[in-house]
């Protein structure tokens, strides 16, 4: 389907078949335009998920969100969109479920028999400070929920609107109970306004990492996806800068385009970077054995090839040259007050 029009503040410019529908309504050009934003309550049993990826260091996550307004036309969690009936296109960036029973649903877990703590990620799947926190401020109950148990979490974000929260964060900083992941794959502003349009501005960004690395909060900064083409020469300039505003540490990670998660990008760059377009995929499938995607443990932050084995000398360059002598702290277990929590809360 050729798009005529680009659709403003989207990344994904149509709706994509879902995997798992027999049948996909594709609305008019027109249509799909001008979608509002529609939020629908969820009520789900439980909200904090057992991480069993071997390649990934995060033992529990937890998405107070299903869907993201940020409308990163290349992020991974659009296929689990698929599993509610929707599209991974501009379904997920349009149609956000609602946990709304979410801290609810973390002090219940935090009261099991036995539990013994263990760090848990906010995300994993989708943005926790995404813009409809600005106003249901799920995330920030969460928040207060891990202070009053005295519990760690980590977040991955990439919207400064984790800012508003620095009160709490504060508190739990000073017990090593918090450390934030800021996503920042460019320090190209107009390159950042089409690939994460709903996202923080590059300079807000930095401002977060800035603020919150003066307030003593652990920052490590994931510059991901790496997109060979399109970003993938930021990495000097991208770690020197973070480093000087704070952040203990940086990674990066190439770019995937699992399932749906494919059709949605390749639209995406054909309609905003039609004269690159072949050359940015036949990059990626140069370090992905041919293809556009990898789900194979550990090889999927792998890749092969010159292209990948260039990309990940230069960062690991920029790693040893501007954050030698730093590292993220691992954050306490010790403090965790568990099933006291109430009888603490009464003094």
């Amino acid at each position: 389907m050729e798009i005529k029009t680009k659709i403003k503040g989207q990344g994904a410019q149509r709706n994509v078949a879902n995997r798992f529908e027999r049948y996909t309504h594709e609305p008019d050009e027109g249509d799909v335009d001008s979608r509002k934003t529609t939020f629908t309550e969820v009520f789900p049993k439980s909200i904090v998920n057992k991480v069993k990826s071997p390649d990934i260091s995060m033992e529990y996550s937890l998405n107070p969100y299903q869907g993201c307004e940020h409308g990163c036309a290349y992020c991974f969690a659009r296929p689990t969109h698929e599993y509610w009936g929707y599209s991974a296109g501009v379904d997920f960036e349009r149609n956000i479920m609602v946990k709304k029973n979410a801290p609810e649903l973390l002090e219940k877990f935090f009261r099991r028999k036995g539990y013994q703590p263990k760090t848990i990620t906010l995300s994993g799947n989708t943005d926790p400070y995404q813009p409809a926190e600005r106003q249901l401020q799920l995330t920030r109950q969460l928040l207060e929920k891990f202070l009053a148990y005295r519990h760690p979490v980590s977040f991955i974000t990439k919207n400064a609107l984790i800012l508003r929260d620095l009160d709490i964060l504060t508190k739990l900083s000073e017990l090593n109970l918090v450390s934030v992941n800021m996503s920042i794959p460019t320090l190209n502003e107009d390159l950042r306004r089409v690939m994460e349009p709903r996202t923080s501005s590059v300079s807000n960004k930095l401002k977060a990492v800035e603020t919150l690395s003066q307030n003593g909060i652990p920052v490590n900064v994931m510059a991901a996806p790496v997109i060979p083409g399109l970003n993938s020469e930021e990495g000097l300039s991208l770690y020197k800068t973070v480093s000087e505003l704070g952040a203990l540490s940086a990674h990066h990670a190439l770019i995937r385009l699992n399932d749906s998660v494919e059709p949605v990008f390749v639209q995406w760059l054909e309609t905003y970077y039609p004269d690159r377009a072949a050359k940015v995929l036949n990059l990626i499938r140069s370090m992905r054995g041919g293809e556009l995607g990898e789900k194979r443990f550990f090889e999927r932050y792998k890749g092969e090839g010159n292209i990948a084995e260039m990309i990940h000398n230069t960062y690991k360059l920029a790693r040893r040259k501007y954050f030698s002598g730093k590292s993220m702290p691992s954050l306490s277990t010790e403090h965790f007050t568990g099933s006291t929590v109430q009888q603490l809360s009464l003094f």
